[in-house]
């Protein structure tokens, strides 16, 4: 059985006998110990001298950044990270006054998530870095098919909830892009945000429209007594956060009830 069969075997055996949880709160600090995406190499005996060309190559890029007055010790940590991610890939703006393109808003608010959770900056950077790649690589032509599987799926749930959104010309509407490009961040707080990433990082962005569809039958009672889009839109944009736990768990089970027990399942 290979380690990522493994991981999703623990999860849904531990999720079976009751202990919900267990798999999810800790998968961003198990980032760094394995080869998933990227980050450290398979080998434990080779991660301390991975890690220290990880941290050199982190200060050589910022300190090019600061050559050319791209940065400096005013500048926010999370922008500190987004820079360095666009010298990285060549998509360094010819000014910092450039306005910020929609793929840079994503990358703060995922950078401002993964900052709440990690402490180190070095390994802060390395985590976002590689998140985002996953999201812009391994899922880049599953993540815009995400909009019509939730109504698929809501439509499965609660076919009367869906009505009401489309009687209010609100589907087309929804945060989507909170949802789906940002993965819920800026949405869910930190505990339920680790729980949904891990399901991401382990091989599935499917379960992102599990929790979509759970806010929505969570909160089925406040939305069906709104009548316009926009306010709509406003109220799920800011969902109350004391459910934000029992929303997450509920969507795994979703989850599983409509893909069985996913392995890897975009």
């Amino acid at each position: 059985m290979t380690e990522d069969s493994q991981r999703n075997f623990r999860s849904v055996y531990y999720e079976k006998v009751g202990f919900r949880g267990v798999e999810e709160k800790k998968s961003l600090e198990i980032l760094l110990k394995d080869d998933r995406l990227g980050i450290l190499p398979p080998h434990h005996e080779s991660h301390a001298q991975v890690m220290m060309y990880r941290k050199e190559q982190y200060c050589d890029v910022l300190h090019a950044l600061e050559v050319v007055r791209f940065v400096s010790d005013a500048t926010p940590q999370v922008e500190v990270y987004l820079r360095m991610y666009q010298l990285e890939s060549g998509k360094l703006p010819r000014s910092p006054s450039f306005p910020l393109e929609p793929e840079d808003e994503v990358f703060l608010a995922i950078a401002k998530a993964v900052e709440e959770m990690v402490e180190d900056s070095v390994d802060c950077y390395w985590i976002i870095r590689s998140f985002v790649n996953q999201l812009n690589n391994k899922y880049r032509e599953s993540l815009p098919q995400l909009p019509k599987a939730f109504e698929q799926y809501l439509n499965l749930e609660d076919s009367r909830l869906l009505s009401h959104l489309k009687t209010c010309s609100a589907l087309s509407r929804l945060p989507y892009d909170l949802w789906f490009k940002r993965c819920f961040a800026g949405c869910l707080p930190e505990s339920s945000l680790q729980r949904v990433w891990d399901k991401v990082v382990s091989g599935s962005c499917k379960i992102l429209v599990f929790v979509a569809v759970e806010i929505l039958l969570t909160f089925k009672i406040k939305v069906m007594a709104l009548n316009s889009a926009e306010k709509i839109t406003k109220f799920l944009e800011n969902i109350p956060q004391d459910s934000s736990d029992a929303i997450v768990s509920k969507a795994i089970d979703l989850w599983h009830k409509h893909c069985g027990t996913p392995v890897h399942s975009a």
